[in-house]
C-alpha cells in the first residue's frame, strides 16, 4: 500500500484551486489599498444594504447588536495609539506630551486598511448570519440599543479623554502642503530688489 492512495490525489487538486484562489483575491484586495474612499463607500453600499435587510425581515437584533459591538471595538483600536503611554513605557516612538517634545508620527493600533478589511468582513458575516432562522431570536430591541448608545457615549467619552490627556489626534486631515520652491523663490527674489 502507498500512503498517498486515492484521497491524497483528490487533495491536491482542491488545495492547489484553494491557493490559486487565494492568491487571486488577495491580488484583487492589494490593488484596492490605494483607493480608500472607493473602498469606504463599497463598505457604506454593504453596510446599507445589512440595515434594509434587517429592517425588511423585522429580526436580528442580536446579529445587529454584536456587529455593532463588534465595530465599535475595531473603532477604538483605530483611535488608539499603538503603544499607549498609559499601559506601557516604551523605547519606541511615544506620544509628544509637551510643546516642546520632538514630533513623532500617531501609529495606530489598527491600521486604515485592516480597520476597514475587517469592518466590510464582519458586515459580510453579519449579512450571512441573516439567511438563516437560528440567528433570529427574538429580543426587545429597544432596550439593545439603548445598551449599545450609552457603551458608545461611555467608550467614546473614555477615549476622548484619553486623547485630551496625551495631546494627539488620531486623524490627518489631507496631507500637508508646505511653500516649496516657489515660494521660497518668491521670497529671495523680493530681497534681491530691495
Amino acid at each position: 500500500m502507498e500512503g498517498g492512495g486515492e484521497g491524497a490525489s483528490v487533495a491536491a487538486p482542491l488545495n492547489q484551486w484553494r491557493h490559486d484562489a487565494w492568491k487571486l483575491f488577495q491580488f484583487y484586495l492589494d490593488k484596492t489599498t490605494p483607493h480608500a474612499v472607493y473602498r469606504w463607500v463599497g463598505t457604506a453600499v454593504l453596510a446599507f444594504l445589512y440595515a434594509l435587510r434587517t429592517y425588511y425581515l423585522q429580526g436580528f437584533y442580536i446579529v445587529s447588536y454584536g456587529l455593532g459591538i463588534y465595530v465599535l471595538n475595531l473603532l477604538i483600536g483605530f483611535l488608539s495609539p499603538l503603544v499607549d503611554p498609559e499601559v506601557e513605557p516604551s523605547d519606541g516612538p511615544l506620544l509628544p506630551t509637551k510643546g516642546s517634545d520632538e514630533f513623532k508620527p500617531f501609529i495606530r493600533r489598527l491600521p486604515e486598511f485592516k480597520f476597514w478589511y475587517a469592518i466590510t468582513k464582519a458586515f459580510c458575516v453579519a449579512f450571512l448570519m441573516t439567511s438563516s432562522s437560528m440567528f433570529d431570536v427574538p429580543v426587545f430591541w429597544p432596550i439593545l440599543l439603548i445598551y449599545w448608545i450609552v457603551l458608545f457615549v461611555l467608550t467614546m467619552k473614555r477615549q476622548i479623554m484619553h486623547m485630551i490627556k496625551y495631546k494627539y489626534v488620531p486623524f490627518n486631515i489631507g496631507k500637508q502642503k508646505y511653500g516649496g520652491k516657489k515660494s521660497a523663490a518668491s521670497s529671495s527674489s523680493s530681497s534681491r530688489g530691495d
